[in-house]
């Protein structure tokens, strides 16, 4: 797919500088560096500086969020030659949580008194269209990262409290020296067509009337193409024949790589798993093009910025190729 790269976290070619994480020396002096600055993260959301064009809240280093941090610091690398650095600030509190804090989107926003009135710790999910290439792949990587911090305080081998070394880009355990990265799921996302249709499901929990591709985690020993062949089948029990790649999309939410294929569909009866799915059904080219006009009470479009929206954009447009 020519276009691939253009969907939301495709990457901008960022210089991860990933030979200066093993060398606290130069780790230590990019954090000292006057043109280095800092992306906060509290609590999965990423400072955001709020405009037409939304952008990272970055920060410089000597800002008292930063100092009093406490939290995980991640080298993310250079942003046209400037050192850039993800810090988690989890342990500040607001005056107030919110109800929707960890739904399946949250639209509040948080104020540190400290910072300016159009910077906010913001849902990335609501901001990820109008940022640039560049800062997509900045606030991303930060929030996947620091994400796998929280989770994995631990050891997996022996249990004992790990510490983060290598510019935030792995856990040692100084227990039993066990090594620990962070991980990425790889996430089958299919469209399935048969003639002019495609195959949309909805899961339990989703919005009211939100439809999207089908999608499953890969399992041990087993290829994409057997992954998008099962998935299809357990969660609608429709048989699917040839498979091609499409395009890839990391999604930070928390840490999986999006692998986006095309599968034809050999079967159309739909049986759905209650336990993966609620709903699936079979929507002509002219239905999802409806939807993702805002013509359709029923169906909403799968949410802009997310490869699901990206594929159908582009299979409803002959661009699948």
């Amino acid at each position: 797919m020519r276009i691939a790269e253009t969907v939301t976290f495709g990457g901008s070619g960022l210089d991860r500088a990933a030979e200066l994480r093993g060398d606290p020396e130069q780790i230590d002096a990019a954090r000292r560096d006057p043109g280095t600055r800092w992306l906060p993260v509290w609590r999965g959301k990423p400072l955001m500086r709020q405009a037409d064009e939304a952008a990272g809240g970055w920060i410089a280093a000597g800002h008292s969020l930063i100092a009093e941090s406490g939290g995980p610091e991640v080298f993310l690398g250079r942003d046209s030659g400037a050192p850039r650095f993800a810090v988690d600030v989890s342990a500040w509190e607001p005056e107030a949580l919110p109800d929707t804090l960890g739904a399946f989107f949250d639209p509040s926003e948080q104020r540190h008194p400290d910072l300016p009135d159009d910077m906010a710790f913001a849902e990335l999910r609501g901001a990820m269209t109008r940022l640039t290439p560049r800062e997509a792949e900045l606030l991303a990587t930060a929030r996947a990262t620091l994400g796998w911090h929280a989770t994995h305080r631990f050891c997996a081998r022996c249990g004992g409290e790990s510490v983060a070394a290598q510019g935030g880009w792995q856990r040692d355990c100084p227990a039993c020296g066990g090594h620990h990265f962070p991980r990425t799921d790889p996430v089958v996302i299919m469209l399935i067509t048969r003639g002019n249709s495609v195959l949309l499901g909805r899961s339990p929990g989703w919005p009211d009337g939100m439809y999207s591709l089908l999608a499953g985690f890969v399992e041990p020993g087993e290829t994409i193409e057997a992954a998008v062949r099962r998935e299809v089948m357990e969660e609608a029990g429709i048989k699917v024949g040839a498979v091609s790649y499409l395009a890839s999309q990391p999604w930070p939410f928390p840490s999986s790589l999006m692998l986006g294929c095309a599968g034809e569909a050999l079967s159309s009866a739909i049986t759905v798993d209650p336990v993966e799915l609620e709903d699936a059904l079979w929507l002509s080219r002219e239905e999802v093009a409806a939807c993702q006009a805002g013509n359709d009470d029923r169906i909403k479009p799968a949410r802009k910025g997310a490869i699901a929206h990206f594929l159908l954009s582009n299979w409803l447009a002959d661009k699948l190729r």
